[in-house]
């Protein structure tokens, strides 16, 4: 069967050439065959094997998929293994499994062409936390049956809170006594104890059990009872000014550890209450963001999630000044000083005081800072220095310095002043009176002189008071002017007597002096080494008016800045351009405007430094739950406005007030060819619309429609569910969605089809004569089907005959039990001579189960 094709040359083959022989093997049956070729080359002989095979195949198949770790969230997660045909033929497969594990395998059988590798993809439901360690049995063509193990460890996902720097797990926080409006910070680490990404965001428990709120706990539990101001004043509340978490929302990579600051500002309720500390204890949640569990009323329920406790005490500032808050210095001269001592007392017993005087003019205080441990007390010196005559009452700020957060940055804490104290200093400053000696002028006038000149006071820098000496008012007066000067202006200056010595300084030329009595016009010399020119005159006016326009230039830029700022400061859509309550009038609202603008203000975004808490998000949920929408929703966003909306990449905060489900849809036991459907409920909490997609691939979930919708803000609606099938089984797939094309989740489809059922009341019917009635005539009675299943079922009554016949009859003999109800059959025993008194019935259900009955006839027979 082999055939050597050869031109063997008549010359010798020259060295460099070659020479091409061809073997064929053409096999005439399925055997392998084996020969030798002789080559002869001279005197020596060269012995070639041929070997002649028939095709096969050489499968082979990897010995174990696994899956790893991963977390238990109901998804249906795959893996595909290979099965490589290395030989020259098409090679078959199966693949069978038997454990209690669900696996799903597809193809479960094939054929792999040669020289190719065939994918097989192995699907494993994550619903419960378990180690799988599986087998299954692949039957290779040509080999003996192998085995493939399937691992997978499937965890929860544990999110937990550590202590910093120990790592240790923590169940509650003491922050321990803080001043009210002061803030203390402890810092936590949330670790990620699971090998998948989590979303995480903190939810602070206001409704919790256990929680409390501006109570002192050292109190009584009938003095408590009896405060019923106590749940109205914690009631309307806002919790979440009291705890601050940075961050309060994000994510964890897989075992990653994130740094979290819990912030606590205690607030003072303001009531009369007789006991200066308020106790608190508050539940903060760290839940994780995805897919909701149970029913729609468990929706709010989150099966992943830590909870920690905060405790903490608020305490006033008890500092007192012994004298005090009224203090009254002793009268003193102007350049004295007088001096009170106070006494600065710490009446906390819990914690110390860090104090700081603000400047008071004509007060001084020593030492102006300090800081007072827990019942101990400070000499502090009030003095009063005053620079000036009069008395002064002025109000002394005294700032009590503590950890505070800044608006602008809520993450961390600097020292302010978080408390003022006010006291009241009150000073008298009085003046020295001292005799003023005056002395006649002996005929030198001094430049600084009386209007006379005639009388020069000694120690005048060190008198206060005017000197008592008066003024001849000839200005008024025209007794002495010279008839030439009558008509004079009135705008003129006057000169007193004694300015001759000024008079030849350089003036002003627009101006006149005339002389006190005469009106003459006085004589000014003007010396031109050092008066002006007319042309310096008018560049150094020029001078002024540059630079008068420059400043006034620089002033107006500087006002159109400041305009546009404030344009853009109030240009918005709340204050419309204008300033917030420039004049206007405060509106006068009623108690039910105030409680309307309340939800209003519920329904506003939440800041992003917030947290959230459980009362605001049931008020959502209530407002959401009341707006039910089931039909009219659009597809896809078409107006603007949806639009923008639905381009948004959501926080993890807006994320968890969106709720889907429930994650897992049980549709139970279901009929092949039925079609059931359940609710994918939608509740839309945000203020913004959202775009919900379904992506479906599952052949038994193609009957779903709509698989695009567009939810409202604050809307509730529902997405059905149709779940079809023709094999019965147990089935678990999932099926995922996206919210705004971004964020994903997914469902997951539990069902176990099982083919129609009918049940019977009895399986054993006894047929015995009603009184009164002859034994010859009819028996009667009735049987009951029930059908559990949730499609109608079509059945037939089908009696078994044996050699003495059957008197029974079964009324109706076909029909329908409709889903979920029942039907009564009447069963008949005709008697007669050799009528048998036993009888069977089939139930035979359309694909479906048979039921047997079996039917007894009691006669009685008299004597």
């Amino acid at each position: 069967q082999f055939k050597l094709i050869v031109e063997n040359p008549k010359q010798p083959v020259a060295s460099g050439l070659q020479l091409t022989a061809f073997v064929e093997y053409y096999p005439e049956s399925e055997e392998d065959l084996q020969d030798r070729l002789l080559l002869l080359i001279e005197d020596d002989i060269v012995d070639i094997p041929l070997l002649g095979l028939i095709p096969c195949c050489y499968l082979e198949i990897e010995s174990e998929i696994s899956f790893g770790a991963v977390i238990a969230n109901g998804k249906i997660i795959s893996k595909e293994i290979s099965i490589a045909n290395h030989g020259s033929s098409s090679g078959t497969f199966r693949i069978s499994y038997d454990g209690d594990v669900l696996l799903d395998i597809k193809p479960a059988s094939g054929v792999v062409k040669p020289k190719s590798v065939k994918s097989v993809k192995v699907d494993i439901c994550t619903d419960v936390p378990r180690i799988i360690k599986e087998v299954i049995k692949v039957e290779l063509e040509g080999q003996d049956c192998t085995e493939v193990r399937i691992e997978a460890v499937v965890v929860e996902q544990v999110l937990k809170v550590l202590g910093v720097p120990c790592g240790n797990v923590l169940e509650c926080i003491n922050f321990g006594p803080v001043y009210f409006e002061s803030s203390k910070t402890e810092q936590i680490s949330l670790y990620n104890e699971s090998p998948e990404c989590l979303d995480w965001v903190a939810v602070l428990e206001d409704n919790a059990i256990g929680g409390e709120m501006g109570t002192d706990i050292q109190r009584s539990a009938d003095a408590v009872l009896q405060d019923l101001s106590l749940k109205n004043r914690t009631r309307d509340v806002d919790v979440s000014t009291l705890i601050l978490c940075v961050p309060n929302q994000g994510t964890l990579l897989p075992y990653e550890k994130s740094l979290v600051t819990l912030c606590f500002s205690p607030k003072k309720f303001e009531v009369n209450d007789s006991s200066p500390k308020q106790d608190y204890v508050l539940f903060l949640r760290f839940e994780s963001v995805g897919n909701k569990d149970g029913s729609l009323q468990a929706l709010m329920t989150h099966p992943h999630h830590v909870e920690l406790a905060l405790t903490g005490s608020g305490l006033p500032v008890m500092l007192t000044f012994n004298p005090g808050p009224v203090i009254k210095f002793v009268d003193c001269f102007l350049g004295e000083q007088t001096q009170v001592l106070c006494t600065l007392k710490n009446e906390s017993e819990s914690l110390p005081v860090t104090f700081s005087f603000c400047k008071t003019a004509h007060f001084n205080i020593s030492p102006e800072k300090g800081k007072i441990k827990t019942k101990c007390a400070k000499d502090v010196i009030f003095s009063f220095f005053p620079h000036q005559i009069g008395t002064f009452k002025v109000k002394q700020v005294v700032d009590v310095i503590g950890k505070g957060l800044e608006k602008n940055d809520l993450q961390f804490l600097k020292t302010k002043s978080f408390h003022q104290i006010y006291l009241r200093f009150i000073g008298v400053c009085k003046s020295k009176r001292k005799n003023i000696l005056f002395k006649i002028n002996p005929g030198i006038t001094p430049m600084i002189s009386n209007a006379t000149g005639q009388f020069v006071a000694d120690g005048t820098g060190q008198c206060t008071d005017t000197t008592p000496v008066a003024i001849l008012k000839s200005t008024h007066t025209e007794i002495h002017t010279h008839r030439i000067n009558r008509n004079c202006k009135d705008d003129a200056l006057t000169a007193f007597p004694n300015d001759r010595a000024a008079s030849i300084r350089p003036s002003e030329r627009n101006k006149k002096y005339r002389t006190i009595f005469t009106k003459t016009e006085r004589y000014n010399y003007i010396d031109p080494e050092f008066s002006y020119t007319d042309y310096e005159r008018l560049s150094k006016e020029a001078h002024k008016e540059y630079y008068a326009d420059f400043i006034s230039s620089l002033r107006q830029h500087r006002l159109q800045k400041d305009a546009a700022r404030q344009f853009y400061i109030y240009n918005n859509s709340v204050n419309i351009d204008l300033k917030p309550a420039e004049g206007l009038m405060s509106p006068k609202i009623s108690i039910t405007d105030f409680h309307k603008e309340n939800q209003q203000f519920e329904m506003l975004p939440l800041d992003e430094n917030c947290l959230l808490t459980r009362k605001q998000l049931a008020t959502i949920d209530s407002k959401s739950l009341l707006k039910e929408v089931w039909s009219g929703l659009t597809a896809m966003p078409s107006s603007i406005q949806e639009k923008e909306d639905c381009r948004l990449t959501l926080t993890s905060k807006q994320l968890h007030q969106i709720f889907i489900g429930p994650s897992t849809m049980d549709f139970g036991d279901v009929c092949v060819y039925s079609a059931p459907t359940r609710k994918l409920h939608i509740i839309n909490n945000l203020l913004v619309n959202i775009w919900i997609q379904i992506e479906i691939e599952i052949d038994e979930l193609q009957q779903t429609s709509p698989l695009s919708l567009v939810v409202p803000p604050l809307t509730k609606t529902y997405i059905p569910i149709v779940f079809e099938t023709k094999t019965p089984g147990v089935f678990k797939r999932s099926f995922t969605y996206t919210i705004n094309s971004q964020h994903h989740g997914h469902v997951l489809v539990v069902a176990k089809a099982v083919s129609a059922e009918l049940e019977l009341s009895s399986s054993e019917l006894i047929l015995s004569p009603l009184p009164g009635y002859l034994a010859e005539t009819e028996f009667r009675t009735t049987v009951r089907i029930y059908n559990p299943r949730n499609h109608p079922a079509e059945f037939t009554w089908k009696p078994i005959t044996t050699n003495k016949g059957n008197a029974f009859s079964i009324e109706p003999v076909k029909g329908f039990v409709e889903a979920y109800r029942d039907l009564e059959c009447e069963v008949v025993w005709h008697p007669g001579f050799s009528s048998p008194e036993a009888g069977e019935f089939n139930l035979c259900v359309r694909k479906g189960n048979t039921i047997k009955l079996k039917c007894f006839a009691k006669v009685t027979i008299h004597t």
